[in-house]
């Protein structure tokens, strides 16, 4: 029987909630490359919070994923035929290929990674995500020693490395995560000087003892309540990089903040930004985050789901925050 291709499309526009039945899972023929294109066998895939947004037609900051179109996500795969004189059969690629075992690609949406580091750390530690919080934390948050840097969704593949980068230039390291065991993580693991569960009900008043000194910078994933709580704790000009706002992603209506005058009384600089509009950063990110890697100097964790057919499942828990680290899907 000959290979098939299995991908995942998108099979409806999810109406709050995503469910299972809002992909739908088919075998098509593996492709063949033309000339300039090559052939990559997908070996891991990413799956990320921003895809949640991309399965609404929503206005936003990009094209939405067509209903009956393989849904978008990174990929980490192995050239196995190559008709592009820019890349060889066996070289190691990361790129946007989306939620399927084959795709084709000219070779511009991809590009060739060391081989020598765990292949799964290039979609996240030493991937978009881990640019993204060093774009957010370095260039938009603009640390300084001593001040206390606040990280929401801290033990995700993005708050993890805030976190640890902000220790590594000698700030006060805050996390928010929900539960006991990602904060244990957070200051065990991560080595983040304290950690907050915002599922406890002292929650606010935990916030307060962890920034006795108020928030110099807080990056910004979930929104919702949790942005409530640290808006009152901010410094007279604070920075906010706002990477995301998970806690509204499968909400019908977007929660209405209170405390949104704390932002003028404290002359807050709030910058949203989006990671993929500032590629002339990303060589500086990685190389850093690389080399800390290497030197054992940045801890990650994957939750691991195994087989594309797993991939709607795992990311149905991504968003509701039952993974650890960074979520990832291991391809046969």
């Amino acid at each position: 029987m000959a290979l098939k291709n299995t991908q995942v499309l998108l099979a409806a526009r999810p109406q709050g909630w995503v469910t299972e039945s809002d992909f739908r899972i088919v075998e098509t023929d593996i492709p063949s490359p033309n000339d300039g294109e090559i052939l990559v066998k997908n070996t891991w895939l990413s799956l990320d919070p921003y895809m949640r947004g991309r399965m609404s037609d929503r206005k936003s900051y990009a094209k939405p994923v067509d209903v009956g179109a393989v849904m978008i996500g990174g990929t980490v795969g192995e050239v196995i035929e190559s008709k592009n004189p820019a890349f060889a059969k066996g070289d190691l690629v990361v790129g946007t290929l989306g939620w399927q075992e084959y795709a084709v690609t000219d070779g511009r949406a991809v590009r060739k990674v060391d081989p020598s580091l765990p292949h799964s750390v290039y979609l996240g530690t030493v991937g978009m995500p881990g640019v993204t919080a060093w774009l957010g934390l370095i260039d938009f948050g603009t640390p300084k020693a001593g001040e206390t840097v606040v990280v929401s969704a801290a033990s995700g593949a993005v708050g993890s490395v805030v976190g640890q980068l902000a220790k590594s230039r000698g700030c006060r390291a805050v996390g928010i995560a929900g539960g006991a065991e990602k904060c244990a993580y957070v200051t065990r693991e991560l080595g983040f000087d304290a950690c907050v569960d915002y599922k406890d009900p002292s929650f606010e008043k935990a916030l307060a003892e962890a920034t006795p000194n108020g928030v110099d910078v807080y990056f910004e994933n979930v929104g919702g309540p949790v942005l409530d709580a640290v808006l009152p704790r901010l410094n007279a000009f604070a920075r906010i990089p706002l990477c995301g706002l998970i806690a509204d992603y499968n909400a019908i209506e977007p929660y209405a903040v209170k405390h949104f005058g704390a932002l003028l009384t404290n002359r807050v600089r709030l910058q949203g930004f989006i990671v993929s509009e500032h590629l002339d950063r990303w060589p500086t990110a990685l190389a850093e985050l690389s080399q800390l890697v290497r030197e054992g100097k940045l801890v990650y964790r994957e939750t691991v789901a195994h087989g594309l057919r797993e991939a709607p499942r795992a990311f149905i828990g991504l968003l509701k925050g039952q993974n650890l680290g960074k979520q990832v899907v291991k391809l046969a």
